[in-house]
């Protein structure tokens, strides 16, 4: 039973049609009601409410009804409830205003450092939106369906900027901002989160379980070596005496993201079927005892195809945002006097997982680590088990030759953020000074590639010498 201000909502479901109905009692003794078409499917099960979709609700906010339960016309009033239920519902919807201002922008070609910040803002809610109506489909679902909907649809915005940045051809781009989000995630998301948490909660015991991250940890290991196998193949044969052969490579690292998607699917079984009492922990009930809404509500508010139809304008959205964002990364890096390393490493992923990495957070302070732990570990999963290979084997079949090789610096980098994350989760527990150790981990990193010029040429030279990953080095106040 939900109130909002005098007025009371009851669900009742019609056993004849299969529909939920929601029925609206006012202080005038007036009923009204709304129906949202349930078919023959069960609300979603918590197990399949992946960690990536609970950060997600924590940005919504609560229908409030008073005005529109009072216009006369039923048809008009659905079609208002279910545009408030979109457009308004969220924390962020504020920034919405930033996608009408990136497309007056890029149509006027007016600045484009301003384009790619208005697109990247816009983005914002955007995203959020997704994993709303990602999860509305999934709660017409089973468990199963519903929990593999959520955790594959958690990235897809990184997704989309990635194989529009690979039809346009710049496997470059793809790679940092790929490795931007998976060194985001664990560095600056689970960081903060540790920080904030730590700072919120002196004194109080921060715990997790471990079995949890240790499965995350296992498998960006994993990704890690396939990265690390491509440099090192890269210099193993990089002599003078020898031919180096990128085709060997580049077989290499594709067959190396087939084994990589396998074992991805294989985690996903392991989360959602099989071990799933450790993806489901207690501290959702916990929440729900508390009186969350957010995360406790568990029917649909839209209907099947409502939903369905939003998501694909959502992702249309999303497209021409991140057909915008390509089009324009390279001006507006020149505009600001950034390196497009530093713009797709850094900015690109900070700015457009603003509304997950937030969420994160909020469940750190409330000391639901756990949470947290499934959006930082999840999302850094994803990206590098499934996202990174589904990039190298589309551009595998539209001809474009991307491998795993994100040369030395990148991959360095990448390494050694695995290893730090490993170190700091290792005994369960967290404290603020835990965050601060990745943080200033992640504002190392964003110096160093703040150093360095845009590339020009990788790979060897005729002298049979290689060439740094990223371009020279230049003053940082040049």
């Amino acid at each position: 039973m939900e109130s909002y201000e005098g007025i009371s909502e009851e669900p009742h479901r019609s056993l004849e049609a299969g529909t939920l109905h929601r029925k609206f009692s006012y202080p005038n003794g007036r009923i009204g009601m709304t129906s949202t078409d349930t078919g023959p499917h069960k609300p979603l099960s918590r197990n399949s409410r992946t960690a990536l979709s609970l950060s997600a609700t924590s940005l919504r906010k609560k229908s409030d009804i008073t005005v529109l339960s009072k216009i006369p016309c039923g048809g008009l009033r659905s079609v208002l409830m279910n545009l408030q239920e979109i457009f308004l519902n969220t924390k962020v919807a504020f920034l919405f205003v930033f996608v009408i201002v990136a497309f007056v922008l890029y149509f006027l070609n007016l600045n484009q450092g301003w384009v790619f910040a208005a697109s990247l803002l816009g983005l914002v809610p955007l995203a959020e939106r997704l994993s709303f109506l990602t999860e509305q489909l999934a709660l017409y679902t089973g468990p199963t369906i519903g929990g593999l909907l959520n955790a594959t649809c958690g990235n897809a915005t990184e997704l989309i900027i990635s194989l529009f940045a690979l039809h346009k051809g710049e496997i470059e781009v793809v790679k940092w901002s790929l490795l931007g989000s998976i060194l985001s995630n664990l560095l600056l998301v689970l960081g903060s989160s540790l920080f904030a948490g730590g700072i919120k909660n002196l004194g109080r015991a921060q715990n997790y379980d471990k079995k949890q991250s240790d499965v995350g940890i296992g498998l960006l290991f994993v990704g890690g070596l396939c990265h690390l196998l491509a440099v090192v193949y890269t210099y193993a044969y990089a002599t003078v005496e020898t031919d180096f052969f990128p085709s060997n490579k580049l077989e290499m690292s594709r067959v190396c993201c087939i084994f990589m998607l396998v074992a991805y699917g294989m985690h996903l079984f392991f989360q959602l079927k099989t071990h799933s009492q450790l993806f489901d922990p207690e501290e959702v009930s916990a929440l729900v005892d508390d009186g969350d809404d957010a995360v406790g509500e568990e029917e649909p508010v839209l209907t099947w195809w409502s939903a369905f139809a939003w998501l694909v304008f959502m992702t249309v959205l999303v497209a021409v945002l991140s057909e915008f964002i390509v089009n324009t990364i390279q001006e507006a890096s020149q505009y600001w006097g950034l390196s497009i390393s530093f713009t797709s490493i850094i900015l690109l992923p900070i700015v457009g997982n603003a509304a997950e990495h937030a969420g994160a957070v909020m469940f750190a302070v409330k000391r639901k680590l756990d949470i947290t732990l499934g959006v930082a570990l999840g999302s850094a999963t994803q990206i590098s088990m499934f996202v990174i290979p589904v990039s190298v084997i589309v551009a595998w079949i539209m001809g474009i030759d991307m491998d795993l090789d994100f040369k030395i610096l990148e991959t360095g980098s990448l390494l050694m953020t695995i290893l730090v994350t490993a170190l700091v989760l290792q005994d369960g527990t967290s404290n603020y000074m835990k965050g601060a150790i990745l943080l200033f981990c992640y504002a190392v990193i964003a110096v160093c590639f703040l150093a360095v010029k845009t590339p020009t040429t990788t790979g060897m030279v005729p002298d049979g010498n290689l060439r740094t990953s990223v371009g020279t080095l230049r003053p940082l106040n040049a």
